[in-house]
């Protein structure tokens, strides 16, 4: 996965796998693509806008477009969150419901929404190559 375009197109691929009830934790440093992940996400579940870092919004709302699958896209920046609390607060669980929950910066802190989910490690290198692991994970618990 050398850059940002095949970093989106790994979302866009993995895309046609998830549906409502989803989770996908993205964890990896600033510049390894998780919103290029994200945006490909995006793309793939067909919503309806530009997907961009939530960083100081917290989280975003993608609705889907008439001809995409009809599942929407929150999507959810976790770094700044103070703790379960404030994680509490954006009643991620409500939206697990009804949308696919992609949220960067989320793992160690996420993972009890759901039964499973899907854990994106993204890493770049000192060469600019990036480098995904992606794995199917059961809650702890």
């Amino acid at each position: 996965m050398p850059d940002t375009a095949d970093t989106e197109a790994l979302g866009e691929r993995l895309a046609a796998g998830l549906g409502a009830g989803d989770l996908v934790v993205l964890s990896g440093p600033l510049g390894a693509g998780k919103t290029a992940f994200v945006r490909g996400l995006g793309r793939g579940l067909g919503v309806q806008g530009p997907v961009t870092s939530p960083t100081f919004v917290i989280a975003r709302e993608h609705r889907p477009t008439p001809d995409g699958a009809g599942v929407p896209l929150v999507h959810v920046d976790a770094y700044r969150l103070g703790g379960a609390a404030e994680l509490d607060d954006l009643d991620l669980d409500t939206d697990l419901a009804e949308a696919v929950v992609a949220v960067e910066w989320g793992e160690g802190v996420v993972e009890r929404l759901a039964e499973r989910h899907l854990l994106v490690r993204l890493d770049r290198r000192p060469d600019d190559v990036r480098v995904a692991v992606v794995t199917w994970e059961n809650a702890a618990g």
